[in-house]
Parts: C-alpha cells; sequence; structure tokens
C-alpha cells in the first residue's frame, strides 16, 4: 500500500497586515493592460488612479433586456478611426428615432408601449454583435477572404443599429400608406441614408467594442446598406462573407426579430412564453451551405417562432390596434401629403423632422381651429383617433391556416373580399358600412411558410444538413397565421355578415 503523504502540522501564519495595509493598496501598480501606469502616492491630495482604457473607449447604456450595451466612443483615449459609434447614436438620423414608437399605433393600446425605435435599434446593435463574435471561427473557416473578427463584428452592429433608420412616423403604417405610392418602403430610404448621410460615419470606423479593426481595414456603407433589406443592392456584388452573414439580419431567426420579440413582450407586459435567443445563438454556425442551426437548438427555435405568432396575435394585430388603424387610415395619407408633400428621397432635410411627435403637435393645431377648413376637418378626425373615440367595432374575426382557405381567398385584398361578402349578403344589405380588415396580407405580418422555408438544421445523428420544412418540428406551426376581421359602426347586423365571412371562408 502506497504511503500517505505526511499533512504538515500547522498552515504557515498569514504575513502580518499593519493598519496601512489600505494605504498600500490605494498604490498599487495598475497593469499595464489598463492603460498607462501611475504609481499613486499614499496620502497624497491628488491621490488619482489613472482610468482603463477601456474606459475611455467603452461606455455602457443600461438595458431592459441585456442589462447593458456597450458602445464605442471617440476623443482622447477613445478608439480609433475617424468616428465612433457614439457618434452614430448622437446623430440627428439616428436620434430622430426616438421620436417614432416601436409600436406604430399599438401604444394606444397597451399602457406601458412607449418605446422607440431607437431603443430597438440599440438592441439589434448587440446582439447582431454578440452573434458576429460567435459566427466569426466558421465563418472564417468557409469564406476566404474574411476580414477580422473587430471588423465583422462592427459590420454587423451596424445594420443591426441602423436597419430601422429609414422609418418615417407610425412605422410599417407609413410605408403601407403613404411610401406605397412610389414602391418604397423604410428599407429603401434607409439603404439612401446609409450610403448618402451616414456614410462618412460609418466609413469613420475603425473598431469595435471588443477590438480595433486591422490595419487598412475599413467597413464600405454599402455592407451594412446590403444587410439591412432582402433584396439585392444595385451594382454591388457582395463578398462571400457577406452573404454568408444576410441571413442573421434579415432571416427568419435574425438580429432583428429577436430583439423585438422579448423587448416588446417586456415592455407590453405580454407572456409570449419562453424565447431562448443564448441558446440559438450558440448553436448556429456558418457551414458551406449558408448559415446553419444545430439541431440541439431546434426546439428552442420553434418556440421563438411560436412566441413571435403569439406577439401577432395578441400585440401588433390586436383588434382594438386594428380598429385605430382602419380609422387612421381614413385621414393618414391626406395628412402627411399636407406635411411631407412628396417623395421623402427627394427631401430627406424635411423627412428628418417629420416625426411622430411633429405630426401629432401640427394635427393638434389644426384640432384646435388652425389652417383652412380641410386642415380643421382632418385635425378632428386625429381628435379622435387620439381620444380613442373609434367609430369601428368587431363584429368578425377568422383566426385560418393558408391549409383551411383556397389560395383565391387568402390572396383577396380587402376590396376583393368585401365585394365577396357584399354577395352573400341579402339584397336589402349589401349597401351597409362595414370594414374588412386582413392582417396577414400586411408587409410585416409573418408567414411561417415562406419564412420558415430556408432554415438550415444540421442533424449530428445522421450528420446531414436539412431544410426545416421537412421536419416534423416545425409542421406543428401554422402554414400561415391568417387573421380576417369585419368591424362595422354597430352589431345590428352582425349575423348576416358572419354567415356571409363563413361562407366566403368556407368555414361551415
Amino acid at each position: 500500500m502506497a504511503k500517505r503523504g505526511r499533512l504538515p502540522a500547522a498552515l504557515p501564519a498569514p504575513a502580518p497586515r499593519n493598519r496601512s495595509g489600505v494605504a498600500r493598496e490605494i498604490g498599487r501598480r495598475l497593469p499595464s493592460r489598463h492603460g498607462r501606469t501611475r504609481m499613486a502616492r499614499p496620502g497624497h491630495a491628488d491621490n488619482r488612479l489613472m482610468p482603463p482604457d477601456e474606459y475611455s473607449r467603452v461606455n455602457l447604456s443600461s438595458d431592459p433586456i441585456y442589462r447593458y450595451l456597450r458602445i464605442t466612443k471617440g476623443g482622447p483615449g477613445g478608439v480609433p478611426g475617424r468616428s465612433s459609434e457614439q457618434d452614430l447614436v448622437d446623430s440627428p438620423w439616428l436620434q430622430r428615432l426616438r421620436r417614432i414608437h416601436q409600436l406604430q399605433s399599438a401604444w394606444w393600446v397597451f399602457a406601458t408601449a412607449e418605446h422607440s425605435r431607437f431603443q430597438h435599434a440599440l438592441g439589434a446593435m448587440h446582439l447582431a454583435g454578440e452573434w458576429a463574435r460567435h459566427l466569426h471561427p466558421t465563418l472564417s473557416a468557409t469564406c476566404s477572404g474574411t476580414p477580422s473578427i473587430a471588423l465583422v463584428e462592427e459590420t454587423m452592429r451596424m445594420a443591426g443599429l441602423l436597419h430601422d433608420v429609414g422609418h418615417g412616423p407610425f412605422g410599417h403604417f407609413f410605408d403601407e400608406n403613404f411610401l406605397d405610392t412610389w414602391g418604397i418602403d423604410h428599407e429603401v430610404i434607409g439603404r439612401a441614408l446609409i450610403t448618402g448621410p451616414l456614410a462618412e460615419l460609418v466609413d469613420g470606423l475603425g473598431a469595435s467594442p471588443n477590438g480595433d479593426f486591422e490595419p487598412g481595414e475599413r467597413i464600405d456603407p454599402r455592407w451594412v446598406a446590403y444587410l439591412i433589406a432582402g433584396p439585392d443592392l444595385d451594382d454591388f456584388a457582395a463578398p462571400a462573407w457577406l452573404f454568408a452573414l444576410k441571413p442573421a439580419m434579415v432571416g427568419a431567426y435574425s438580429a432583428d426579430n429577436m430583439d423585438y420579440v422579448p423587448r416588446d413582450s417586456y415592455i407590453c407586459g405580454v407572456a409570449a412564453g419562453p424565447v431562448d435567443v443564448q441558446r440559438i445563438l450558440h448553436y448556429s454556425f456558418v457551414s458551406d451551405r449558408g448559415l446553419t442551426l444545430h439541431a440541439h437548438a431546434a426546439e428552442a427555435l420553434y418556440m421563438f417562432l411560436s412566441a413571435r405568432l403569439y406577439l401577432y396575435e395578441q400585440v401588433y394585430f390586436h383588434r382594438t390596434v386594428r380598429r385605430i388603424d382602419l380609422q387612421l387610415r381614413e385621414v393618414f395619407r391626406p395628412t402627411v401629403e399636407l406635411l411631407l408633400g412628396g417623395n421623402p428621397l427627394e427631401r430627406l432635410d424635411e423627412y428628418l423632422m417629420f416625426t411622430e411627435w411633429a405630426l401629432l403637435s401640427e394635427v393638434n393645431g389644426w384640432a384646435l381651429g388652425e389652417g383652412n377648413a380641410r386642415k380643421r376637418e382632418l385635425g378632428q378626425a386625429w381628435a379622435d383617433v387620439v381620444a380613442r373615440k373609434l367609430k369601428w367595432r368587431l363584429v368578425y374575426q377568422g383566426h385560418t391556416d393558408a391549409v383551411d382557405v383556397s389560395g383565391a381567398t387568402l390572396a383577396a385584398g380587402r376590396e376583393q373580399f368585401a365585394r365577396m361578402l357584399r354577395e352573400r349578403l341579402p339584397a336589402r344589405l349589401r349597401s351597409i358600412e362595414f370594414e374588412v380588415d386582413v392582417a396577414a396580407q400586411e408587409s410585416r405580418a409573418f408567414n411561417p411558410l415562406n419564412e420558415t422555408s430556408d432554415i438550415l438544421l444540421y442533424d449530428p445523428l445522421e450528420d446531414r444538413y436539412q431544410q426545416s420544412q421537412v421536419l416534423d418540428l416545425f409542421r406543428r406551426l401554422p402554414v400561415r397565421m391568417t387573421l380576417f376581421r369585419i368591424f362595422a359602426r354597430d352589431s345590428e347586423h352582425s349575423r348576416e355578415l358572419i354567415k356571409a365571412a363563413n361562407e366566403v371562408l368556407a368555414t361551415t
């Protein structure tokens, strides 16, 4: 049997510590990595320690979802480069987002939904950067010519920060009820801003919060513009590494929607179920087939997509939100035509000042008697919305999946759907006043059929890649969330409207 080592008779006595120990601690030398070393003199009036470099390079911003966000800053001791993230955050175009609600008209329904596009932009920047750092090793191994981790991280952070910079008052509602005149949306405007007024600041960046770019590296503003929207950028060929990262900004589980789902849920007070973003990020990687998710995160992804669907039903397309939107639709376009006058791309200086604050302040003046008769009429209509004097009442709601209705019915517009309803009403009621709302046709509507079709999953048991639509897990998602609603001034003819709607949807 091996002999046991002899234990010491006693532990050595600790070194004596005198009452001046605290002073000695104060006078310690800071590690060189924390900046210029300096020996503080105990008891001296000028007993200051030089701050670490990190404090000069990065600010912290509190956030309810991530606890803290890191933002680079310039100036003496700041990050290298002609600009920093703080310069972009403080720019008029980003500060403008403070005056545009994140949830267009839902803040009239959910008392706490007062957060803005600005807060979401900062959150998306943080999440995009964290994801980029995680993906960089597999991105570099897959795509030749991948830049440094700091540059890739910062490119994604800028895409997160600037992806909504083109939004107008009331967000997506502005896209669908004004910008549609020119066939553009907030992403088109955002790309114009990134490659225009904001290009110099983006080009001048030289570091991420976690490190400096390699010598000679810079961010091409077109990289950021390419990442923020689905369509290709005109006259631009994306390098392979950038192409591989695009789904992380515009895919079914992007930095954009993985920020707004938990953020909107938390701030609205709506429990949307567990959203395990960290698990999704951890089990994602870049393969030779693109952005890939390991099967170990499949359930987490399913829960996220389910939570996103739930938020659309309970918040974004809430019945009262839709009542407000219907009423706004009657006055929104003529109001914006008076205030802005034309295509924002042709009048960016005016668009910069055009926010929800500016719009609501102006129409409030009209409601109080300012301007001509047309403005006073519009002002009173806006006053009714602000006071929640809503004229439409919900009389029918149908929640279906695409498999339950014909393709022609699903593709029908509001006007066509209303016409089909009138044809099925008794002749004496075909002239009654009602409004049809097809929420699933809006640009922001979540369609699992389209948005999950290109999710790539890696199954380690079979050592193969699978498109998500072939997996039983994702078959549990509805093919499409479709909300058909009918609103009327009162419920007098609700029975006839319900019968007609059921016939149109073939749900009887």
